[in-house]
């Protein structure tokens, strides 16, 4: 076994001392020198698209090469995911990994057509995005300990609206429920869109979303945020407390979404995708624009970032398990 693997060593540095070995290297030391595609796994204007085509942008000019947005939206986001997953690791297809794709689907979906933690190439966490629990006006209770002391007079008379079963928002629903020990109804909808407009209408009386999507009709007085999911308390709503200072910790992930790439990608090109998603999110007008979603940047190494992606999918996991949410 020694034997083989000196031979092995000596093989592989004569590649590298090889004029195929030179190009290699070469072509890792002269990326990009085309334009880079960029798989959004979800529709235009959502919160994955606007993070996605922001980053794109400013990752366009610290590269030097353009970087293309593609929009390839179903399943939850696994379509674009598999697309990405199977593409070359060369750098030039890179890919938006969210909480849905690399987190929950794993979790809840027995034949996804990819390993989300082998088969993809972390690169970073380009931003947390605060989710938020609001409530209709109708529903008498405006804070969280008002909110839960009414569910356990009537359990299961309050329902909350999701995008559908395995979303975000379904999980966060799920979720919140054993950590308050309550009751609610669930009803799924096939996207958020239609989700939040019957919660606006009081069809249904409880949303788990993303902040972007619910913040203008917060600040109007057309919901009521009872808590936010964020390390601290969110600017744009300084009277709102997090989960975590309502008694609800589990509750208080934030949204994220990342940078990824095939699996395999070579380091040299990481260590570039890296510095240049470092430098992109120190610009002012990227932490403006993030700010204005009530977003902030991470940029946390490769590392930290596959490290987060293992916790996510051990966490949905746990959820899943306990709620019984599978889709086959």
């Amino acid at each position: 076994m020694q034997r083989r693997n000196v031979i092995l060593g000596l093989s592989l540095a004569a590649v590298l001392a090889s004029p195929l070995g030179a190009g290699i290297a070469h072509a890792q030391d002269a990326y990009p020198n085309k334009p880079i595609r960029l798989v959004v796994p979800f529709p235009p204007g959502g919160t994955t698209d606007i993070v996605g085509r922001l980053f794109a942008d400013q990752l366009g000019k610290v590269l030097g090469q353009p970087v293309v947005v593609e929009n390839k939206a179903g399943a939850g986001g696994s379509i674009g995911s598999a697309q990405l997953a199977s593409s070359e690791p060369d750098g030039y297809t890179l890919g938006i990994a969210t909480v849905s794709t690399h987190g929950i689907n794993p979790a809840i979906y027995h034949n996804l057509p990819f390993d989300a933690e082998k088969d993809f190439t972390p690169i970073s966490n380009l931003a947390a995005v605060p989710n938020v629990m609001v409530v209709n006006p109708k529903v008498p209770a405006k804070n969280m300990a008002e909110f839960i002391a009414l569910v356990k007079k009537e359990p299961g008379k309050l329902a909350y609206a999701s995008a559908g079963n395995g979303s975000v928002s379904h999980m966060m629903g799920e979720l919140f429920k054993m950590a308050s020990g309550t009751d609610l109804m669930h009803v799924p909808y096939r996207g958020v869109g239609p989700a939040l407009n019957d919660t606006l209408a009081g069809q249904v009386d409880v949303l788990y979303d993303n902040l972007p999507s619910s913040l203008p009709h917060i600040q109007a007085g057309k919901l009521v945020a009872l808590a936010v999911a964020s390390p601290k308390r969110v600017a744009a709503l300084p009277d709102v407390p997090t989960f975590a200072e309502a008694g609800l910790e589990p509750v208080n992930d934030s949204s994220w979404f990342g940078l990824v790439a095939p699996g395999n990608l070579p380091k040299p090109i990481v260590d570039k995708l890296y510095a240049a998603v470092v430098k992109a999110s120190a610009d002012p007008a990227v932490i403006q624009r993030l700010e204005n979603l009530g977003a902030a940047p991470v940029a946390n190494t490769p590392d930290a970032y596959a490290q987060q992606i293992s916790a996510e999918i051990a966490k949905n996991k746990r959820i899943a398990k306990e709620a019984n949410v599978k889709i086959d």
